[in-house]
């Protein structure tokens, strides 16, 4: 959202007495324009002004300048990148469907559909009625991401709109400041700086930083205004002496020194726990030759000038990073005992660097043409809406894409040799699910080097990873708990939906025809046409959506059977006696089933199911004091046995009391291990001089196997008694 003041008095212009209130911006604008646009083009940014002036009139900004002097800032960053005539058409009007009358239809008469496309992408929801501020701004950048899937152009103009307003944020009150800085520092810059455009990124996070920690800005910005002059004369002597090798190996070049900014630091002492005597004390230049060949002769030559840190070279020319960046990155040992950071590229390569996406920018309608960086941003943002497809909510899309944009990132080789990125921390398993989402849902192990890992296995940059898959593995919800990147946890997180979804079906189904032979029916009795009619009545689309309703507890079976067998809630008293068929668990239900807490069945006790509303069927033992009053509710009692090949682990808690001595609790822990169990919690509840009183939570697979940990637990000196909680 731009700075915007509502106007007192809306001012009435027609076509043919149209507002100029900033003709210098407009004509320092039209003079950009003209050193790489057609004379036909920049008059129809001139056009694009005019309507915007004219629709934008009688607003004023927060800080009292009309409004339109905001769009027209806008259009002279994205003129400074030499972006496109209707690139700059959409900047101008970016604003005008959000905030004044002017329709999209004028627009596209105008200009052209795309201008209207553009303007669309880059306008918010603000329409549109949001629970809360975070949801809001939550699907307005979803609407925006689709927009850049259609045409990168949309972000370029939304980059600029925001640097613009960060560079005027003086004129907001204290709490919004701080809002949009934070929302630049998380969101924005990193955006930029994934497209590759490092220029709009350091000044996005330097105006960020400013605006959210103004204090310590300004005392890291002092510390670097007022360097000591031997300082300054060091990085002169270092300069002139890398300059000097330069020229006697014969390579035309620049030399310029890199002074850090503000956030860099502060990011740098927060990352690395340095002071800021320590960040400071590092000369960085940059070396840009005219080809890549000469890269790596310039290399050769400031290393034999100073000896190369080991372990602190990077070949970004070799292996580029995701957003196209190409350079290399050598850490000298300087003359002054300080390391010396130099940067090695080629001049197209900087152009790159400082300019990602929008550098030589090339478009076409098909969506052909264009850089190796945009590319790759259009696979990048490919990725994110796959990802944003199986996201069940914008928050969680945001949260996904702010994943995404891990500042640091790993480089990985496939066994055919081609190159992959993955954010900092990156796992086998996200490797997989960046390969493909099918290989990573059937992924049960990696080779990494060679060697095998186990799929938490974290990776480092320059390793070879191959993927070792089972047609029978699948996806577990533990693995949400060790996978980093977005596309990974979105299409864990889909699967298991799906999963659950199916489970419920399933569970639904056998639910519903234990209730329909209850009326002594079956589904196969029930005529095409009642069917139909109940699930439109109902509401439904298919079948299955009711049977899921079914096992979680939304609808009763009985209900719904007595529907389908007679039209009505109500029916006839059946002849049938009631079914004694129960239902089974064989362990694999565990997305619509659940145990109950108050007395943890286990394979092998006497059940019975309780369908609770939202919660679906919740399975309790027959000895359960709470059954008594379940029961009470016949039609929402589901009879339940264990099928005789249950699978799993179930929860089931044990009191011990044992002398009170040290080392008790390691003996017990080690007998309930030595049983094959897993603890998954130990509280004390009593303690005197002599007996202490523990409860254990322990995973079992059975009563029988409850049975072995109780006599191996018994066997010990230190143990008075055991009992099942």
């Amino acid at each position: 959202m731009s700075h915007f003041s509502p106007p007192q008095t809306r001012a009435a212009a027609t076509a043919d007495a149209c507002p100029d209130p900033c003709p210098d911006a407009v004509d320092a604008l039209e003079k950009r324009l003209r050193d790489y646009l057609p004379s036909d083009q920049v008059r129809r940014v001139r056009r694009a002004y005019e309507v915007g002036a004219r629709a934008h009139d009688g607003q004023t900004r927060k800080s009292g300048e009309p409004y339109i002097t905001h769009p027209v800032a806008v259009a002279t960053i994205l003129a400074e990148l030499r972006l496109d005539a209707e690139t700059l058409c959409a900047a101008i009007l970016h604003d005008a469907l959000e905030d004044t009358a002017l329709p999209r239809t004028e627009i596209e008469r105008e200009f052209s559909p795309t201008v209207a496309e553009l303007v669309d992408g880059v306008t918010k929801l603000d329409k549109l009625q949001f629970r809360d501020r975070q949801e809001a701004a939550a699907e307005s950048f979803r609407k925006m991401m689709l927009a850049m899937a259609r045409d990168l152009r949309v972000i370029l103009i939304k980059l600029a709109d925001r640097l613009h307003n960060m560079r005027t944020l003086d004129a907001m009150a204290t709490e919004s400041r701080r809002r949009i800085a934070r929302e630049t520092l998380e969101i924005y810059a990193p955006i930029a700086q994934r497209l590759g455009m490092n220029k709009i990124k350091a000044e996005l996070q330097d105006l960020g930083f400013r605006a959210l920690y103004p204090f310590r800005h300004e005392v890291i910005r002092r510390r670097i205004a007022a360097q000591p002059v031997m300082r300054r004369e060091a990085l002169a002597t270092i300069e002139a002496q890398l300059a000097q090798r330069l020229a006697q190996e014969g390579l035309r070049h620049t030399l310029v020194s890199r002074v850090k900014s503000p956030w860099s630091i502060y990011t740098k002492m927060r990352q690395e726990n340095k002071s800021l005597e320590q960040v400071l004390d590092v000369f960085g230049f940059r070396i840009v030759v005219p080809t890549v060949m000469q890269c790596y002769h310039a290399l050769g030559a400031v290393h034999s000038l100073y000896k190369p840190l080991d372990a602190r070279f990077r070949d970004f020319i070799a292996i580029p990073k995701a957003n196209g960046y190409q350079s290399l990155h050598t850490v000298l040992f300087g003359p002054y005992g300080a390391p010396v950071e130099v940067q090695i590229r080629t001049e197209d390569m900087d152009l790159v660097a400082e300019r990602g996406i929008a550098a030589h920018w090339v478009y076409k309608s098909a969506g052909s043409g264009g850089s190796a960086a945009q590319a790759r941003a259009q696979d990048w943002v490919r990725n994110l809406m796959d990802s944003q497809q199986a996201a069940g909510s914008s928050l969680e899309f945001l949260e996904n894409v702010k994943v995404d944009l891990f500042p640091d990132e790993v480089y990985l080789f496939t066994p055919k040799g081609d190159i992959l990125a993955l954010p900092r921390n990156a796992t086998a398993l996200d490797f997989a699910y960046a390969v493909h989402t099918d290989v990573g849902n059937h992924a049960v192990a990696a080779r990494v080097d060679r060697k095998l890992v186990p799929l938490r296995a974290k990776l480092a940059s320059g390793q070879s990873v191959e993927v070792i898959t089972a047609p029978s593995a699948a996806p577990g919800p533990q693995w949400l708990e060790f996978v980093v990147s977005s596309k990974a946890r979105t299409a864990i997180r889909h699967y298991l939906k799906r999963l659950e979804h199916e489970d419920a079906v399933d569970l639904g189904h056998r639910m519903l025809d234990r209730a329909l032979e209850n009326q002594d029916s079956s589904f196969d009795r029930i005529p095409a046409e009642r069917m139909e009619a109940l699930l439109a009545d109902m509401r439904y689309r298919r079948l299955e959506d009711l049977l899921a309703d079914i096992a979680l507890g939304n609808r009763m079976p009985a209900q719904v059977a007595r529907l389908m067998v007679h039209g009505q809630e109500e029916g006839p008293a059946s002849s049938a006696a009631p079914s004694t068929e129960r239902i089974t668990i064989s362990g694999g239900e565990r997305g619509v089933l659940s145990f109950a807490q108050c007395c943890h069945p286990i394979p092998g006790d006497e059940i019975m199911g309780f369908l609770s509303a939202g919660k679906g069927v919740v399975v309790h033992r027959l000895d359960c004091p709470n059954v008594g009053e379940y029961r009470k509710f016949p039609e929402r009692c589901v009879p339940m046995a264990w099928d005789r090949d249950v699978r799993g682990d179930y929860r089931v808690g044990l009191r011990i009391e044992v002398e009170n001595k040290p080392g008790v609790l390691a003996q017990v822990a080690a007998a309930v291990a030595e049983s094959n169990s897993n603890i998954d919690s130990v509280e004390y509840r009593e303690r005197d001089v002599a007996i202490s009183v523990m409860e254990f939570s322990i995973e079992v697979r059975n009563r029988k196997h409850l049975a072995d940990v109780i006599r191996r637990i018994r066997r010990l000196g230190v143990v008075h008694g055991v009992q099942r909680m």
